[in-house]
């Protein structure tokens, strides 16, 4: 994984230590690690994206930004990835983390008709958070531990191919 594809895709750290939401974390901001492109904070923010992304709570990137300042990885890293679910993939990422958790809860999934409204809201929640809850986290978990793994291993595939073409390079000078 080159570290060129982030640098260039990536917000930089001025453009989000500037923006008036983080006004009272904008001191944390300066830890240079939160901006650190290799292999161990690239995969340790795609743990923490993934994981926080598949959250059923409202406010997802807070504590996503709140658990990547206490671990010290990428942060914009951990922003984008925490966007995986938005208001058009919610509906279906937790339709099926749903249905995961009542499987392995043992549960029936039982839907009354959906109505937007507190009320159904509120009637509805006491019975569908412990196997949303489960179902979420066992997502956020595999997908964030998946991603963190292949992060890392492409990470090390493309510095290996580097040595290779670097050691190429020298053989081919002292060979000329």
């Amino acid at each position: 994984m080159p570290r060129g594809f982030f640098e260039r895709y990536l917000p930089k750290a001025d453009s989000i230590r500037e923006r008036s939401l983080l006004r009272p974390i904008r001191h944390l901001l300066h830890e240079p690690a939160l901006w650190r492109l290799h292999r161990a904070s690239v995969g340790n923010a795609c743990f923490v994206g993934m994981f926080c992304a598949f959250l059923p709570v409202p406010g997802q990137t807070v504590v996503a930004v709140a658990i990547a300042l206490a671990v010290r990885c990428n942060l914009p890293i951990v922003l984008a990835l925490v966007q995986v679910t938005n208001p058009i993939t919610v509906p279906p990422v937790f339709f099926f983390a749903y249905r995961l958790g009542a499987w392995l809860l043992d549960v029936e999934v039982a839907f009354s008709e959906f109505e937007l409204s507190w009320d159904w809201f509120q009637g509805s929640l006491r019975h569908l958070w412990q196997p949303l809850l489960l179902g979420s986290l066992i997502c956020g978990w595999v997908s964030g531990v998946t991603l963190m793994l292949t992060a890392r291993v492409l990470w090390r595939l493309h510095v290996i191919r580097r040595w290779r073409e670097r050691r190429a390079r020298r053989s081919d000078r002292a060979a000329a």
